[in-house]
C-alpha cells in the first residue's frame, strides 16, 4: 500500500538530515521539504514591509497554514505517480489535531494510501546548539528570545496517534546522538519495508 510519510518534531531536531537519510534508504519515494517554500513566504514579508519573523502573529495569520496547505496537496498529487511521498516539516500544530489527521488519512484513503508519522524525538539543548550551528535567518528571532520560543514549542511524543494495532503509524525516532540515530534508522527501515 502506498504510504505518506510526516517527518515531523520541533525546529533544529533534525529533520532534514533524518528524513534525507530515509528517503536514501528507501525505494520509490518522492522526497519534499516544506522549507522549499520559504522563497514565497520571505516575498510575502517583504510585500507586505513586515520583518522577516516566522514566529511573528503575521506569520501565524497569513503564511503558516498556507504553506502546509501547500506542500500537503503537492504531496498528494505525487502519491498518484509514486509508491511512498515523505513530507519534511514539523506539523506543530497539526500533528495533535485529530480532527486535521483524520481528514488527512481519508484523502489518502481515497488514494489507496496510508499515513505513517515519523517524530523526531531530540534533546531540548541538542536544538539549540544545532540552531546555533546551521546559523540560519529563520532561526535568528528564536536564538534571541530562546525562553520565549521553548515555552510555545512542545517537545512531547504525540502519542495519542499511536494505534496499537498499527506498527508503522507512529514512528519515534530519537535523534540526540549518533548512536541514537544509527539505531533508529535501521529500526525505521526494518519497520518501513516490512
Amino acid at each position: 500500500m502506498k504510504k505518506l510519510i510526516l517527518v515531523t518534531s520541533p525546529p533544529a531536531c533534525g529533520k532534514t538530515y533524518v528524513s534525507k537519510q530515509i528517503a536514501m534508504n528507501l525505494e520509490h519515494v518522492v522526497y519534499l521539504d516544506k522549507d522549499t517554500l520559504i522563497v514565497l513566504s520571505k516575498q510575502i514579508f517583504a510585500v507586505a514591509n513586515q520583518e522577516y519573523n516566522r514566529s511573528s502573529d503575521f506569520f501565524e495569520k497569513n503564511i503558516r497554514n498556507y504553506e502546509y496547505s501547500a506542500i500537503v496537496d503537492i504531496a498528494l498529487e505525487a502519491i498518484e505517480y509514486e509508491d511512498i511521498v515523505l513530507i519534511n516539516a514539523p506539523f506543530s500544530k497539526e500533528i495533535r489535531d485529530k480532527e486535521y489527521i483524520n481528514s488527512l488519512k481519508e484523502k489518502l484513503k481515497q488514494k489507496g494510501a496510508r499515513l505513517v508519522i515519523i517524530w523526531v524525538e531530540t534533546d531540548v539543548e541538542v536544538c539549540r546548539q544545532r540552531m546555533i550551528k546551521r546559523n540560519s535567518d529563520r532561526d535568528a528571532w528564536k536564538l534571541a528570545n530562546w525562553d520565549k520560543y521553548i515555552e510555545g514549542v512542545n517537545f512531547d511524543i504525540p502519542a495519542e496517534l499511536d494505534d496499537p494495532n498499527c506498527s508503522d503509524d507512529l514512528l519515534i525516532f530519537k535523534n540526540s546522538s549518533e548512536e541514537e540515530f544509527s539505531k533508529s534508522m535501521e529500526k525505521t527501515i526494518e519497520i518501513l519495508e516490512a
